[in-house]
């Protein structure tokens, strides 16, 4: 399945990468609400937090993208529970270790990210020692010999470090003049600052829908 998966006749949509995102990223931020049923999934896709874009999906276009999914044996229905839960297999069918998946969900869920801004905001799916690591996990993902699942992308004018994208919706589409000039020179400690704060947001959100979760008596 990893080799179909990599190959460039097949690509994911929108969506169907923002659903296999937040499976991966709600597994390691809160494993007791784990597997997710649609609501959760939902409210998951669609948080205004750690997203870009941020999207207002519905729970049928949410069961469609899940129906491909399925079909491609990355995520399953798991039973046993009074409604219908959902799990991923992201890991296990692409081939890929923990460390791998953490960064292929940080730019699935944020878009393209630097090596420096990657380490940043998976920290609460893996802490990497340092951006080194990080960069030696990228360049894994790139050369792999089934597909690259990611690509380094030409640094913008005044960037400082090259950004990557992954590769599960295709080739990305590079404009010219989409980010030239328009992009804002930052600073370290502004970029760690804005890493921290998005955690914290993040954490509150999870933090409400656990606490609206036991006011209404659910499990």
């Amino acid at each position: 399945m990893s080799d179909n998966l990599s190959s460039p006749s097949l690509v994911l949509a929108p969506l169907e990468i923002r659903v296999l995102g937040t499976l991966i990223e709600k597994q390691r931020t809160v494993p007791d609400t784990y597997p997710l049923s649609l609501n959760a999934l939902a409210a998951g896709c669609n948080q205004k937090t750690s997203r870009n874009p941020v999207i207002e999906a519905t729970e049928p276009e949410i069961l469609q993208a899940l129906e491909t999914l399925i079909a491609l044996d990355l995520v399953s229905e798991v039973s046993g529970s009074r409604v219908v839960r959902f799990a991923h297999q992201f890991e296990k069918v692409l081939g890929v270790p923990k460390q791998a998946s953490a960064l292929l969900t940080v730019l699935m869920l944020r878009g393209p990210q630097t090596a420096g801004e990657l380490r940043l905001n998976c920290e609460r799916l893996h802490k990497f020692a340092d951006i080194s690591a990080v960069e030696a996990f990228l360049e894994e993902l790139a050369s792999r010999e089934s597909g690259g699942l990611v690509q380094e992308l030409p640094r913008l004018p005044g960037a400082r470090e090259n950004r990557w994208t992954h590769l599960l919706g295709g080739q990305p589409v590079l404009d010219a003049g989409s980010g030239r000039g328009s992009q804002p020179v930052t600073h370290p400690l502004i970029d760690a600052l804005s890493a921290r704060v998005a955690v914290l947001e993040q954490e509150l959100d999870e933090l409400k829908e656990t606490v609206s979760r036991l006011l209404a008596g659910k499990p």
